[in-house]
Order: C-alpha cells, then sequence, then structure tokens
C-alpha cells in the first residue's frame, strides 16, 4: 500500500521538525515535504504532490486561512490545520480545510511523538480519504417554518469531521420556533465553546455550550463540551441535558451515540434525530435506537458529505428514514417536525 505523502507547514523550523519525525514513525505515512511559509508551501506542493497538508494558521507574510483560500480554487488539497486555542481555526474550515488538531504548546513538546500517534495522525488518515472539489452543492432549499407549536419535541444532530461547516449550514436555517436542540460535533475542549459562541452570532436562535442541568426549550441550541458525554433527560414535561466527565464510547467523548440512545430514551416519538458528515460509525446505533422508538431521522447524503461514513453506517443498519443533500436537511427537519405536530 502507498503511503501518504504529507507536506508539514510550519513557521517554526523546530516544529517542523518534531512533527515531521512523529508522522514519518508511522508506517503509512511519508513526510515528502516541509515548508516555513505559504510561498514555500505553494512550490513544494507543485513539486512533490502530497496527498495531504498540515498547516499551521499564524505564519509570516501570508496566514494560513488567507493561503488557503487562495490555493483551494486552484489546488485543492486535503488539509489538516495545527491551531492553537483560537476562534480563526473555524475560519480556515469554511476556508476548505478537512478538520485540525489543538496545536500542543511548549510544556507538551517532550511528548510529541504522542501527540502525533493520538491526535494528529488519525486525521491526516482521514483527510486522505477526502475527495476534495467532488462535493455536490445545490443552492439552499427555502427553509419553510413552523406550523405549530412543536410540543414537547426536541431535535439532535451529530456530526464529525466536516461537521462544523455542515452543522453551521443547518441551524442558520432555523427560526425562534426550532424546538430546543442538542448537539456533539467531535473538537477537542474549550473549542466548542468557542464554536458555540461563534454559532451564536450567525444564528437567529441562541446557541451555546452545555452545561450540566441546562434546559432543553425552543428556540435553542445547545453544543456538548469537548471532553464531556451529553445525555437528555426528561423530569415530567421538562428536558434537561446531564453533562459529566465520561470514558469514550464509539471512539469519542463527547459521543454522538451517548446523545442519541438518551434521546430515544427520554424523548421516544417525540424526537428528530439527524446525522451528518463525518468518519466512523459513532450515532449509527444512537440513531437506530431513535427510530426504533419512534423518532423521525434524518441523514446527509453521500454527495454533500467531506467523509460519507457515520450518515453511511446508519443508513446501510437502517435507522435514517430519510437520506437528503445538506442544502435540504434544515428544511427536511421543519417538513417532518410539521408533520408531527399535526
Amino acid at each position: 500500500m502507498n503511503k501518504i505523502k504529507v507536506l508539514v507547514v510550519d513557521d517554526s523550523r523546530l516544529f517542523r521538525d518534531m512533527i515531521s519525525h512523529s508522522l514519518n514513525s508511522s508506517p503509512d505515512i511519508q513526510v515528502v515535504a516541509a515548508a516555513g511559509d505559504a510561498f514555500e508551501a505553494r512550490d513544494m506542493i507543485l513539486r512533490f504532490e502530497p496527498d495531504v497538508m498540515t498547516l499551521d494558521v499564524e505564519m509570516p507574510r501570508m496566514n494560513g486561512i488567507e493561503f488557503l483560500r487562495k490555493l483551494m480554487p486552484q489546488y485543492p488539497i486535503p488539509t489538516v490545520m495545527v491551531s492553537a486555542l483560537n476562534a480563526t481555526v473555524f475560519d480556515a474550515m469554511k476556508a476548505g480545510a478537512v478538520d485540525f488538531v489543538n496545536k500542543p504548546v511548549q510544556s507538551q513538546l517532550d511528548d510529541i511523538g504522542r501527540w502525533a500517534q493520538a491526535e494528529l495522525i488519525p486525521k491526516i488518515k482521514v483527510a486522505a480519504t477526502v475527495q476534495m472539489g467532488q462535493r455536490e452543492r445545490g443552492p439552499a432549499k427555502q427553509v419553510i417554518s413552523g406550523k405549530g407549536e412543536f410540543r414537547d419535541k426536541v431535535l439532535a444532530i451529530g456530526a464529525s469531521t466536516g461537521g462544523t461547516e455542515a452543522i453551521s449550514d443547518v441551524v442558520t436555517n432555523f427560526h425562534k420556533d426550532i424546538p430546543g436542540t442538542v448537539i456533539v460535533q467531535h473538537m477537542p475542549p474549550k473549542f466548542t465553546e468557542m464554536y458555540a459562541e461563534r454559532l451564536d452570532k450567525e444564528c437567529e436562535v441562541e446557541v451555546r455550550e452545555a452545561r450540566d442541568g441546562d434546559l432543553v426549550e425552543k428556540g435553542k441550541i445547545l453544543v456538548a463540551p469537548g471532553d464531556k458525554q451529553m445525555r437528555l433527560m426528561r423530569t415530567g414535561d421538562i428536558y434537561r441535558v446531564e453533562v459529566r466527565p465520561g470514558a469514550k464510547v464509539s471512539g469519542h467523548c463527547p459521543s454522538v451515540d451517548v446523545l442519541f440512545d438518551s434521546v430515544a430514551k427520554a424523548a421516544g416519538r417525540n424526537a428528530v434525530g439527524v446525522i451528518l458528515t463525518g468518519m466512523g460509525a459513532d450515532g449509527a446505533r444512537g440513531l437506530l435506537a431513535m427510530r426504533q422508538a419512534g423518532a423521525r431521522t434524518i441523514g446527509q447524503n453521500e454527495a454533500t458529505c467531506v467523509v460519507y461514513g457515520m450518515p453511511k453506517v446508519a443508513y446501510d443498519i437502517g435507522a435514517v428514514e430519510k437520506q437528503v443533500p445538506l442544502e435540504y436537511v434544515a428544511n427536511t427537519v421543519y417538513q417532518v417536525l410539521n408533520a408531527m405536530s399535526r
């Protein structure tokens, strides 16, 4: 099997060398070149034709986000951002990056090999499977507003690779009548808070990172923290979330399966589940539990996914009732909710 050819781009020579050494320790990866800025990286891309690029955000002469904006229209290479704790990483995702990892701080550099094995290498392997520039994208379907109060209804959404933009595309089309919504997006701690704050500025509805005991209410979206498991709980007519530390489930904390399983138990036929782009199978089993409990379920189709993994597994096991392009997901949610309210 051919190794994944990687270009490492970072303005720190020490960090470039350390990442390159760590990546080359993987039998599946070969670092073919390293660059200190966007202009060197452009030349290296043309010369070595890498399969994947790792890219720093903050660099001299041209930052990583501006580089992506200029690069992607002509050379759409799968890119994993290596970012310090900064919300600008979401600008990079919008510019075309596949995923990101939290850059180690100085005190972690002695253990960079373990960081690369646990964080960076898995995302490079996923990025290498992405067919850049081949995803279909039609005009957004006009979203119909709700025709009822959607009493006792709950909406649950799960996503992974490519999900930051997919979720944004969906929830920015929601109106204030949307039922209480709970979301798991695989993401490191602290980034989930920044992501929720970013969505809150873009959306008509309220969005924030979930806290233990938060009410799940109409017009509010709660995003699971990046290092805790989130479950839906019900007491009488009131829904709340339980947000607590926990072991990884289906390889993740937070896990979509954990959330969806809890929604199946707490809301049953009063719930709608949505599974979006992502590698692996997290969420498929939980979505099936939701459907078996009477919930309505929606999956993103292959043509619009960054990675058609989670939605595919869910579809294959019969967990997905309706499979639609990303630009139709928000409208389909409202169609389903209106049908449930009749």
